[in-house]
């Protein structure tokens, strides 16, 4: 089913805005994360760039409203991980702001969240309770966490014995049965298996037929159109392009093409 059929009338009615994003930027040194003085921090210090820095990201504005589906689209190194990051409040910016109204629930690094000594059944409960599940939901839920993921003979594995392809599987299935508003994907789905990556894609479409916000980052353009009414398309750390997930991708390719 296309995503944007579904959702064809979103533009018809702005939904209210879920996240603001406003002159967003973050700074990284080579191989380390650039660091302020408290006084820069203070002073709201916009010291220029020194050698050896680069900014992943910055300048990006856009706000977006409960129940969209965006798709953040560019080649790699040009900051969609970094941006997903932001809005998770897993980094904080060095310009800016970003504004969550809602939780969110981040599929974004495979090992996020979880613990490599403690096993499978010890990860689901520490991670679902750091997201603000009640033990008594997670113990209501849990057998469907694990029937989903197809994991049952590793429950007393520990989670650094898994394979990349089983994190993904565990990781998936715990975050998409958090009750929070908004999703973030990264390219992480790409590890699984095809089956079971379908599976995913079934339930991001059951989350968002339940008025779920997503972010979805990928280079699987069918995966894009699918999911995404809108893209943001990010190059050289700048938001470039903020459309219909259509004119986002005829704009990458038309770039990628001349290179």
């Amino acid at each position: 089913m296309n995503h944007a059929a579904r959702t064809g009338s979103m533009a018809d009615a702005a939904p209210p805005p879920v996240i603001e994003v406003e002159n967003l930027g973050i700074r990284f040194r080579r191989n380390r994360l650039s660091r302020r003085s408290f006084k820069d921090l203070f002073a709201g210090s916009t010291r220029r760039t020194r050698s050896g820095e680069f900014w992943a990201l910055r300048g990006a504005s856009f706000t977006v409203g409960a129940g969209e589906a965006i798709g953040v689209v560019g080649r790699n190194g040009q900051g969609k991980s970094t941006l997903l990051k932001l809005v998770a409040e897993v980094m904080l910016p060095d310009e800016g702001h970003v504004r969550v109204h809602g939780g969110v629930a981040p599929l974004i690094e495979i090992t996020g969240g979880f613990v490599p000594e403690l096993t499978v059944r010890d990860n689901v409960y520490l991670t679902a309770g750091l997201h603000g599940m009640k033990r008594q939901e997670v113990d209501a839920r849990f057998d469907e966490i694990i029937e989903f993921a197809e994991i049952g003979d590793f429950l007393d594995t520990p989670y650094k014995h898994l394979s990349s392809g089983m994190k993904v599987r565990i990781a998936f299935s715990v975050i998409s049965r958090l009750e929070e508003p908004i999703m973030l994907v990264d390219e992480v789905l790409a590890v699984g298996d095809k089956g079971f990556r379908e599976k995913c894609y079934r339930r991001i479409e059951e989350l968002l037929a339940g008025g779920r916000t997503l972010f979805f980052v990928s280079h699987n353009e069918g995966d894009l159109r699918r999911f995404c009414t809108r893209g943001l398309y990010l190059n050289q750390g700048q938001l470039v392009l903020d459309a219909s997930i259509d004119e986002v991708l005829d704009r990458y390719n038309a770039d990628y093409a001349e290179v």
